[in-house]
């Protein structure tokens, strides 16, 4: 098992954007509330985060939600709450603004999707070890491994892209509280489209380390995903 740096006189925090619609897995049923084993998959994703030494952690949870402060979360005494935005990223900006009242500019921040709530310890420790022996921004990410298709109109093959190069980002993603923080609202300012954490360090020109994730590290966004998910919790239980 990987051992965490000492974070010295840093903090270390999390941020759980769990505002979102998940349109793409249910027109009335949210993804992150479903169950797995008698817990919601927000219950699962917030306990697997506090198994890191988490000064507190911050969920960003829709105006009219009335569930999310009601869960059996593990470490529940270091939980906060903000109110989340209309897209992924104003939620992460929110919970930075008040994490930024509370912690300090060059403590660590990990992002981590409400709906992935397979991530494993050793990859969570092993994240956290690299922005801190190396004082870098870092995301968990795999390899591509499926033959990619670029394709045209009508659904005709164009080209094959290479994949050599290509990762598949995952989360969490973890950088200082300030140096997201700036990158964020950089980026907005200038209306670039943010689609993670990462796209925002990139665009300030902050480098960004990968770090070998797990493919069982999934994200819920269709029904068949839940599924799936259950049996990865069931098999993790049993290594």
């Amino acid at each position: 098992m990987t051992t965490i740096l000492p974070l010295n006189s840093r903090k270390l925090w999390a941020i759980i954007p769990a505002a979102g619609s998940g349109n793409r897995f249910s027109q009335t049923a949210l993804k992150q509330y479903q169950l797995i084993h008698g817990q919601t998959v927000l219950e699962h994703t917030v306990n697997r985060l506090n198994d890191l030494p988490l000064a507190g952690y911050v969920l960003a949870v829709a105006a009219d939600d009335q569930l999310a402060a009601t869960l059996d979360f593990k470490n529940k005494d270091r939980a906060h709450f903000c109110r989340g935005g209309v897209e992924r990223v104003d939620s992460v900006l929110n919970a930075l603004v008040y994490l930024s009242r509370i912690a300090a500019p060059d403590d660590l921040v990990l992002v981590h999707d409400a709906a992935r709530p397979c991530v494993s310890l050793s990859c969570l420790e092993q994240l956290v070890t690299t922005a801190v022996s190396q004082s870098v921004s870092a995301i968990l990410a795999v390899p591509v491994r499926d033959t990619l298709k670029r394709v045209a109109a009508e659904e005709m093959i164009e080209t094959t892209i290479s994949r050599e190069q290509l990762w598949q980002a995952q989360t969490p993603q973890i950088s200082t509280v300030a140096r997201l923080k700036l990158a964020i609202d950089t980026a907005l300012a200038n209306y670039v489209v943010l689609t993670d954490e990462a796209s925002a360090l990139e665009y300030i020109g902050e480098p960004v380390r990968v770090v070998p994730g797990r493919a069982d590290n999934i994200k819920i966004t269709y029904p068949d995903d839940l599924v799936l998910a259950r049996l990865i919790l069931e098999m993790q239980q049993t290594v």
